[in-house]
């Protein structure tokens, strides 16, 4: 079976690794050299990956890194057991939430995103969770 590990693409590797441990929680693990970083606590390790604005994610890429707020079709939730504390938290660190906390059949969410505009979700399940939601 596969590992999960998350890669996140940040400007400033030193800024992210403040942003993501003081915001979530999360605590360094180990260095790669100046441009990465491994955080650990949470299910898969995340990896920081320092990469300059404008520069290209693979030879040939149309399109270039850029860190305002983007949308990307995939993302991190991250599950929380108190929405209110979590989202407080991520603003400190400077995270932007974006709108009002929604209420869902499974729960509450907020949509977040870090200072690099990578977007993210802090999720509350209630105790039903998505067996709320599931059809199968």
């Amino acid at each position: 079976m596969p590992r999960v590990l998350v890669n996140i693409d940040v400007a400033n590797l030193e800024a992210a690794i403040r942003f993501y441990t003081s915001a979530l929680g999360l605590r360094l693990g180990r260095r790669f050299g100046p441009e990465a970083a491994e955080l650990l606590g949470a299910e898969a390790p995340i990896y920081l990956l320092e990469q300059p604005a404008g520069s290209v994610p693979f030879a040939g890429a149309a399109m270039h890194r850029e860190y305002r707020r983007h949308w990307t079709p995939v993302h991190l939730d991250f599950a929380v057991e108190d929405l209110e504390a979590a989202v407080q938290r991520a603003e400190a660190a400077g995270a932007k939430r974006e709108g009002a906390v929604s209420e869902q059949a499974w729960g509450r969410i907020a949509y977040c995103s870090d200072p690099f505009g990578n977007g993210f979700c802090l999720l509350e399940f209630n105790e039903r969770g998505y067996d709320a939601i599931a059809t199968g």
